[in-house]
């Protein structure tokens, strides 16, 4: 298992070629130290563990690793199948330029009309709306923004070696990008 920048992990999850709505993902606080964990997997490109901490509002630092080549028959249950009370995420890629962004705000712009003239559900807003942004990512996602859901616990027991591997390299990250108390 080679441990490597949380953004690198996302640039694969990006880069899959996968189906982009066949992402599923769960997360919440770490078990030990500060930080999130997080879980994203997908049946035909595998399962990524990531390991992040705000340095400070606008700063997000953290490593992750690729910890399953696919989502089994044991992985299957522990991720979640509809988006639930944890909803939905998506991953999305900076537009590349004002034209891009203009294209994409004019495909959003039919998208949200088209729902607003229709009855809809709210699922099928949000993969309309990742589909019209080209979201290479999304899917159900089960998240706890202030505990640890059980699956996490779960995918923690399952990958224990990776589990304590990227706790100690982010700690590491930690001890090297924060300063603590008075200088």
């Amino acid at each position: 298992m080679r441990v490597r920048d949380w953004e690198d992990i996302l640039e694969d999850v990006v880069e899959s070629d996968a189906d982009p709505g066949g992402w599923r993902a769960v997360g919440g606080d770490r078990a030990n130290g500060i930080g999130e964990d997080l879980y994203f997997g997908h049946p035909g490109v595998g399962v990524f563990q990531v390991k992040t901490y705000a340095k400070n509002p606008y700063e997000v630092q953290g490593v992750g690793a690729e910890v399953a080549r696919k989502i089994d028959d044991d992985l299957d249950p522990l991720f979640p199948e509809e988006p639930g009370d944890g909803g939905m995420f998506g991953v999305q890629q900076p537009m590349e330029d004002e034209e891009e962004a203009e294209d994409a705000a004019s495909r959003l712009e039919g998208v949200v009309q088209a729902h607003a003239d229709a009855p809809t559900t709210p699922d099928a807003l949000f993969e309309d709306v990742m589909d019209a942004l080209e979201s290479p990512a999304y899917g159900p996602m089960e998240y706890d923004q202030y505990g640890r859901p059980e699956s996490v616990e779960d995918l923690a027991d399952t990958f224990e070696e990776a589990e304590e591997l990227l706790d100690s390299e982010l700690d590491d990250l930690v001890d090297e990008t924060v300063d603590r108390g008075f200088q």
